[in-house]
């Protein structure tokens, strides 16, 4: 006879819960773990496990401590197999011991029992990569990612789901309509909404966040260019109202700025989870550079968010 699996062990606190307290604690920043060939030259170290270590290492001592939110990029872990899922496994655990937030960037999207898997990998409290949240792509369509959202809603996870990223190549899809006339991007965090809402009760903030890029602030078919019924695709601030957090990738090297975020979120701006990579670690390997970029930031974002 088959035993039927016991449910996964709930965090202490949902993820938003988690995220609202870390950001109060050490500022509203994701620092994105990038260890890509052209920064591991630019670190003098060599683009192989043992340069991927080190780079990790260091990152590691230098923000684990301070930063909220890291956000580790999977693709440049998976690159090297099964030694560089060995230190992505390290790494995760390394920065969440000590009081860090791990987002782990894998825009998982997929149907069925392969969604299903990709959630057992990420958001089973028992799984070696067990992060606080994950991304996720829904172009698949949105109730493919169920398996997802209901672990991440049993374990105490988080999810961030692609909405409306910055890249030219996202937009026609991602401004295209539905058949009740709204935006796909909308749809999504129309549907995150409806999430959030589900588990108000007893959590303030909710746990299924939106990725949209930082710098579509006021761009045609951006973000907060219009208001109304979102008329050529893009967002309405109203639209950003989902219960949960913002994940605001682009800022830095992508050229857009804390002062930016007032007018892509309007009154979600206390929901802005801002992303920065490159302008952080290529200031490594010195920790102490690292450190001093982090604190720049976060006294820049402070000051805009709040």
């Amino acid at each position: 006879m088959t035993e039927t699996p016991a449910p996964p062990r709930p965090a202490a606190t949902p993820f938003g819960e988690r995220l609202r307290a870390a950001t109060a604690a050490r500022g509203p920043l994701c620092v994105g773990v990038d260890p890509h060939a052209g920064l591991l030259r630019e670190w003098g170290l060599g683009e192989d496990i043992g340069g991927l270590e080190r780079f990790c290492g260091t990152v590691t001592e230098a923000l684990a401590d301070k930063v909220a939110v890291v956000k580790p990029q999977s693709a440049f872990f998976e690159r090297f197999g099964s030694r560089g899922i060995a230190v992505l496994e390290r790494t995760v655990a390394d920065f969440r011991a000590a009081g860090a937030l791990v987002l782990l960037d894998v825009k998982r999207g997929d149907i069925g029992s392969t969604m299903g898997a990709y959630a057992d990998a990420y958001l089973d409290p028992a799984a070696p990569l067990f992060s606080d949240a994950v991304t996720l792509s829904p172009y698949l369509g949105f109730e493919a990612l169920r398996p997802a959202l209901d672990l991440a809603r049993a374990s105490g996870s988080g999810v961030f789901v692609l909405a409306r990223t910055s890249n030219p190549e996202g937009g026609p899809l991602q401004r295209a309509r539905c058949a009740d006339g709204r935006g796909v991007a909308a749809d999504v965090l129309a549907r995150l909404a409806r999430e959030n809402a589900a588990t108000a009760a007893g959590s303030p903030f909710g746990s299924f966040g939106a990725v949209v890029g930082a710098t579509l602030a006021g761009v045609p078919g951006g973000v907060g260019a219009h208001e109304g019924d979102g008329g050529d695709g893009g967002l309405t601030h109203a639209d950003l109202d989902i219960g949960g957090p913002l994940l605001l990738p682009g800022l830095g090297a992508q050229g857009a700025r804390p002062e930016d975020l007032p007018a892509l979120l309007g009154p979600a701006l206390p929901a802005a989870l801002p992303s920065v990579s490159r302008d952080v670690l290529r200031h490594g390997p010195d920790r102490g550079a690292l450190r001093s970029a982090t604190d720049r930031w976060i006294g820049e974002l402070a000051a805009v968010i709040g």
